[in-house]
């Protein structure tokens, strides 16, 4: 077994059980949990310091994989994804099957579909999507590598990935909010 397989079980016990994890994503380093599980998320909320109205977003290992957390996922998200040649976060109404106080107030959920040789087979072990938010104190400059981590979120989470570590500074995806109506919206 090699050691990003290794790694990939460890994590997986440890976040089947509620624990948080600070880990590459195909943009930059976020910190996570199971985003099914209320108690992990909320671990989140106080790790960043964030107020829990302030949603966060999800990763899932595929496009269809969205259709178990959306209750009516429009056409045109499958076809944005399916033509979209950079990470990209879309925000879906709907959300469902995830930890409540991980839903925005008005129902809606932050998604993304990612490709990445840590990420993928990880999501595909777990079954379940990973909570995804950049790995900095509320308010802070997101850390565009791992160097850029602060101490104090790296002291907080239960594992810090070793993977990726050397990963180049990257950019946030962006971000497109679609109405169940088909309404698009850029965000970022």
């Amino acid at each position: 077994m090699d050691s990003l397989q290794k790694e990939i079980n460890e994590i997986y016990k440890l976040v089947k059980v509620g624990g948080t994890i600070c880990y590459p994503t195909d943009t930059i380093w976020g910190i996570g949990c199971d985003a099914t599980n209320t108690e992990a998320v909320e671990k989140i909320y106080k790790i960043k310091k964030r107020d829990a109205s302030k949603s966060m977003l999800i990763l899932v290992d595929s496009i269809d994989a969205i259709f178990r957390y959306i209750d009516e996922v429009p056409e045109v998200a499958v076809q944005l994804l399916e033509v979209s040649d950079e990470p990209t976060t879309l925000i879906l109404e709907g959300a469902c099957r995830l930890a409540k106080n991980l839903i925005a107030h008005d129902g809606t959920i932050g998604i993304r579909v990612v490709n990445h040789p840590f990420l993928t087979p990880l999501l595909k072990k777990l079954n379940k999507p990973l909570v995804s938010t950049s790995a900095n104190l509320s308010g802070q400059p997101t850390a565009k590598s791992f160097d850029e981590i602060e101490e104090e979120i790296l002291a907080s989470v239960d594992y810090i990935v070793e993977y990726g570590r050397d990963q180049m500074p990257a950019t946030p995806s962006k971000i497109i909010s679609l109405s169940k109506s088909g309404e698009i919206k850029i965000i970022r």
